[in-house]
């Protein structure tokens, strides 16, 4: 891979316990167990970088992440996020940087920040990565006052889902292998 100089942005740093509800399962009705793992495979849509670290780890690297209003009261703000997994699919951090928001873009879609250089940066540091489907437990954990990573929830009909955060724009539901989500 080529190597690119690093794009001037300040860096935040999170690690996190990963905090998906108890249980070894997952299904629907009340009495069914939250998902423990799901699996993130890549596409040409939402997804286009999910897969396998050269260190091992596994990683879903985004630069759709967005939080209207969060950090600075109105303005959408935008971050590039890289997420890292051991490699048995237990959390490990989550790598953050701001960017410009897509103010033009309409309340609760997701659009790329058109932070090439960073995405770039972000892959040079994963070494001699692979592109393929990882199965990881969800996670979150709050940078800046923003919170970040997969969170699991339950519809009123005691139906799972995992979302990303920020942002809400992919949702993976039962079987959770990946190859469907909400937008």
């Amino acid at each position: 891979m080529r190597s690119i100089a690093a794009a001037a942005v300040v860096t935040i740093f999170a690690a996190a316990s990963a905090c998906a509800a108890p249980g070894n399962g997952f299904g629907e009705g009340e009495d069914a167990m939250a998902p423990e793992r799901f699996t993130i495979v890549p596409d040409d849509y939402h997804v286009p970088y999910a897969g396998t670290a050269e260190d091992g780890r596994r990683f879903f690297l985004s630069d759709e992440l967005f939080d209207h209003g969060a950090r600075n009261g109105k303005k959408t703000s935008g971050f590039v996020g890289l997420f890292l997994w051991e490699a048995d699919g237990s959390f490990d951090e989550v790598r953050v940087d701001p960017v410009a928001g897509q103010d033009d873009v309409p309340p609760g879609q997701a659009a790329s920040a058109g932070a090439d250089d960073l995405v770039a940066e972000r892959l040079r540091q994963l070494g001699d990565y692979t592109l393929e489907p990882i199965t990881v437990e969800p996670f979150t954990t709050e940078v800046d006052g923003v919170t970040f990573g997969w969170e699991v929830g339950q519809y009123d009909d005691g139906t799972w889902f995992i979302t990303i955060a920020p942002g809400d724009f992919i949702s993976y539901y039962e079987p959770f292998d990946g190859l469907q989500y909400d937008t």
